[in-house]
């Protein structure tokens, strides 16, 4: 093993270890959902017509859903595990001279935006059910102008990242991973700070709540958690929807508390209360630096491992990318020399951004399950944290109803589905969670 070979491998090694510290320290493992028989209890509470229907949303959303899914993948696999993504980056540079920041750039978001565009129709799919179970509140033209601002945001990080990335593979080939590593981990920290403040404009409008009795509740509220907030801002989620929520948004002195207007029309005081003190909870115990922390560690850890496999010839070769350290002439999918470019070969080479994509695809099928699970135990702790802020379980039930309810949210999904991509424990979980509280066993 080369000497960059060996670092790499240990410092996978540590990243991983790393990881597994700071998962095991900071994600609240000894929160088991509720019992059973406490969650039928609160299923029982619910109108048996709602939860029907709420049911009937959610198999109809399970058809694009997963077709979207399972094509996307697809779609990765033959762009990344063929020649076809070497070429279509070939191409992308050929107006260029074949030069490497158009490969890098161009070619990095032509591959990225052909898997987008196939899964597009699903999405589209998916945008009729809502409107037809009333929960969209969007029109056509709406909805179109939220997708071309998705993609020209996602232009605009993919071309700095794949520009990035690549300039260091090319002037750092040994030594990439190295460089690519400390990026990765510095960018994810960077982006949890920087997208509050420059993204969610770009969708939703905030003014500022109104003084008055909600707004000093809501001050007070964080006051006496000991969360500084800046303000309470008001997002005009109206415009494109009818579900109900709230979150916090921003760390330091960017944190403010951010409330649907669609909460505001639905929901009392005290539940808009609630939804603020669980949300609360996730400033309280640092969850969006610890989400941060972990998904840093886990990108730095990606791309060394990256380069650990680029020495998988033979997967190299299946996608029609060059040895790593091999450069050479651009013989791609029997298209010939394209411009004369060279380079480092490899996950370094703007040829293997297909493979890229698709080793990124299944790493994260792979890895959903665990993250979906992380996830739920860490909204687990928040509710509990609302809960010991407000003292209201009757409040918070409320709470959950009406969220179940206007949300059309099933209340209780398959547990194979929750347990693959359940982000919240359920409906009747929290309900009975609450009930426990109630009863002073939590």
């Amino acid at each position: 093993m080369t000497t960059p070979r060996l670092w790499a491998a240990v410092t996978l090694a540590a990243l991983l270890v790393a990881l597994a510290v700071g998962a095991a320290v900071l994600i609240p493992w000894h929160r088991p959902p509720a019992p059973r028989a406490d969650q039928l209890a609160a299923l029982a509470q619910l109108p048996a017509d709602r939860v029907e229907r709420a049911r009937a949303f959610h198999a109809e959303l399970r058809w694009p859903g997963y077709a979207s899914m399972a094509v996307g993948l697809v779609v990765a696999l033959v762009i990344g595990l063929t020649p076809l993504g070497a070429w279509l980056v070939t191409q992308a540079g050929r107006p260029f001279g074949g030069h490497w920041v158009a490969r890098a750039v161009l070619g990095g978001l032509l591959v990225v935006f052909a898997g987008g565009l196939v899964t597009l129709p699903f999405a589209a799919w998916r945008h009729t059910i809502l409107v037809r179970y009333g929960l969209s509140t969007q029109s056509w033209g709406g909805w179109t102008a939220d997708v071309l601002k998705s993609a020209a945001v996602s232009a605009v990080l993919g071309a700095v990242v794949l520009l990035a990335f690549f300039a260091v593979t090319r002037y750092v080939p040994r030594w990439w991973w190295a460089w690519g590593a400390a990026g990765a981990f510095l960018l994810v920290v960077l982006l949890s700070f920087v997208l509050p403040v420059l993204v969610e404009p770009v969708f939703n409008k905030f003014t500022p709540m109104a003084s008055g009795a909600q707004r000093e509740q809501l001050m007070a509220l964080a006051a006496r958690d000991g969360v500084p907030v800046k303000d309470v801002l008001v997002a005009d989620a109206s415009r494109r929807t009818r579900a109900v929520n709230a979150y916090v948004s921003g760390l330091g002195p960017t944190r403010r508390i951010v409330v649907y207007d669609t909460l505001l029309r639905e929901a009392p005081p005290e539940e808009v209360a609630s939804v603020v003190a669980h949300e609360l909870g996730h400033a309280k115990d640092g969850d969006v630096l610890t989400g941060t922390l972990l998904g840093a560690l886990g990108a730095a850890a990606g791309v060394a491992a990256l380069y650990l496999l680029g020495a998988w010839d033979g997967l190299l070769r299946l996608a029609g990318v060059p040895a790593a350290g091999g450069g050479g002439a651009d013989t791609v999918a029997g298209g010939g020399v394209a411009g004369g470019a060279t380079g480092p070969g490899g996950f370094g080479d703007p040829r293997a951004i297909g493979l890229l994509l698709a080793v990124g695809a299944v790493a994260g099928l792979v890895m959903g399950p665990a993250q979906s699970l992380v996830s739920r135990r860490i909204e687990a702790r928040a509710d509990a944290h609302a809960l010991a802020l407000t003292r209201d379980p009757a409040t918070f039930t409320a709470m959950q109803r009406r969220l179940s309810l206007v949300n059309l949210g099933d209340p209780d999904p398959p547990a194979w589905e929750q347990a693959l991509f359940g982000s919240h424990p359920t409906a009747v979980e929290r309900m009975a969670a609450a009930a426990a509280y109630a009863r002073g066993e939590r």
